[in-house]
């Protein structure tokens, strides 16, 4: 399992986000990106595979949530059309889960387990 993993709910539904597109990228000295995975949450909104187990190196990196378009799949407007969820990896031999829990017009993260 990658090192990074997330996992995205709709608070609005009561059920999983699934088809959420989700980028990872590593900030540089100067926060510029670089992107260093990609995945799409799946039926359990879920994505496991962002990086190779045991490849991630310490530093700051940035999970980015496409919502529109999984908002437009669902018929609904929102009000944040991409989330951004910067965060600092501290040990690369750690599991950094990274839970979303969304509705059109807002959202909540936290560090999981």
């Amino acid at each position: 399992m990658s090192p990074i993993t997330t996992h995205v709910l709709d608070t609005s539904l009561g059920e999983p986000a699934d088809g959420v597109v989700v980028t990872l990228a590593l900030l540089d000295e100067h926060d510029a990106p670089t992107a260093v995975g990609h995945g799409v949450t799946n039926e359990d909104g879920r994505v496991t595979t962002l990086l190779p187990p045991g490849e991630a190196t310490p530093g700051v990196y940035r999970l980015t949530f496409e919502t529109t378009a999984y908002f437009a799949r669902t018929h609904r407007e929102s009000f944040y059309p991409r989330i951004e969820i910067t965060f600092h990896l501290t040990d690369g031999g750690s599991h950094y889960h990274v839970p979303v829990l969304l509705s059109p017009y807002g959202y909540t993260t936290y560090r999981g387990s």
